[in-house]
């Protein structure tokens, strides 16, 4: 791109069609601001763009599964899409075994023989390590679940994902995972839970379908940064935060992905995820997209999930919660409101922080409340 063929005058440069810039876009053009938004990828979306192989929606960036209990969020995304009435169900391979998971009454019950809530409560006082102030995520875990269910279920599956000893993570990582002492099964306990029917693509091209939106696909801000900045006086980014100001006092620390698909016959695992908890498998998950929607299919698209280190040039999916990284996105931060304060950061990789869609979505709504002046009250 050479020069930028930009249609109208814009106030606003969204950098990133996914989540963040998108419901920022949307809302910024309803209420009569023009935006410029870009892509440095060929689709819209980011990572929870999703395409249609053999009628089957798959998740090209992983597995999105939409959970709130924010009725301001769910209002919001139901006005682009209708969503199913998907609810996750967790499934664990540790070693030649299979669990239930998040752990509830079911994985206790497997694991101990326990049968009620008072024999697993009973157990779990027994297993538990005392750890009256935990500072990191293994002590944390030891604190609650004790050894034996943290080696099953967690110590494994945290060094794969994150590449990481637990004892270098924040307890955060893992806080968001229930642990529960009855029968339920469920994954997320929010009120408002589904995946988009016709798949996450057809929720971002609805609500990007807007006359004062212009979208620009497979353009890279930081290779046409000053053209780009020259189209509009206010900007919201939501790519890696240390890179905008390039790297001015070192790199934050990102984990990266591959993804290995297939398409197979019939069904391989009757479920949609099963994590492997296991530190000798490389992967740390297989999904299979179908179950999902619950396609009626005689075929089936299956990805392996590699957690690895990311690199200059490849995709940064997830932040580290370290001490180290959040005394520097600090300074970061501070950066931003002295030299840019133009600029509304957002998003995972802008806010370097391991967020749900839902709360991806409650932040860029909250960012042009802040923005255009207007106050709400709490959903």
């Amino acid at each position: 791109m050479s020069t930028l063929r930009v249609k109208m005058a814009v106030k606003y440069l969204v950098v990133g069609a996914g989540l963040f810039g998108s419901v920022a876009a949307r809302q910024l053009a309803e209420r009569g601001h023009s935006v410029l938004m870009v892509d440095r990828r060929g689709h819209l979306g980011g990572n929870c763009y999703s395409e249609k192989v053999q009628g089957i929606d798959v998740h090209r960036y992983g597995p999105h599964i939409f959970h709130t209990n924010n009725l301001r969020v769910w209002k919001f995304v139901n006005q682009f899409v209708e969503f199913n009435n998907y609810r996750h169900r967790g499934v664990v391979q540790s070693g030649d075994r299979l669990f239930s998971f998040p752990i509830n009454l079911q994985t206790l019950h497997d694991l101990w023989g326990v049968r009620t809530p008072a024999e697993a409560q009973q157990k779990l006082a027994a297993q538990r390590v005392v750890c009256p102030d935990p500072q990191n995520l293994e002590e944390w875990a030891l604190s609650q679940v004790g050894p034996e269910l943290y080696e099953t279920f967690i110590r494994g599956y945290t060094m794969k994902q994150w590449g990481r000893d637990p004892r270098e993570l924040s307890a955060a990582v893992l806080r968001r995972i229930p642990i529960r002492l009855t029968w339920d099964d469920s994954y997320f306990d929010d009120t408002y839970q589904g995946i988009p029917v016709g798949g996450y693509t057809r929720m971002f091209e609805n609500m990007l379908d807007h006359p004062r939106i212009e979208l620009e696909l497979g353009v890279d801000f930081l290779e046409h940064r000053q053209e780009l900045e020259s189209q509009a006086p206010r900007i919201l980014y939501s790519g890696m935060i240390d890179q905008f100001f390039d790297f001015r006092f070192g790199a934050l620390e990102y984990r990266s992905l591959r993804f290995e698909t297939e398409t197979l016959a019939g069904d391989y695992q009757g479920a949609a995820i099963v994590n492997s908890a296991d530190a000798q498998v490389p992967y740390t998950r297989i999904v299979e997209h179908k179950h999902f929607a619950r396609t009626k299919s005689d075929s089936t698209v299956i990805t392996r999930e590699y957690p690895l280190a990311y690199r200059p040039g490849g995709e940064a999916f997830y932040p580290i919660s370290t001490e180290r990284n959040e005394k520097l996105l600090e300074r970061y931060k501070t950066l931003a409101a002295h030299q840019a304060p133009h600029v509304m950061f957002g998003g995972r990789l802008g806010a370097y922080r391991y967020f749900d869609m839902h709360q991806v979505i409650a932040q860029a709504l909250s960012c042009v409340d802040r923005e255009l002046g207007l106050t709400r009250r709490a959903a």
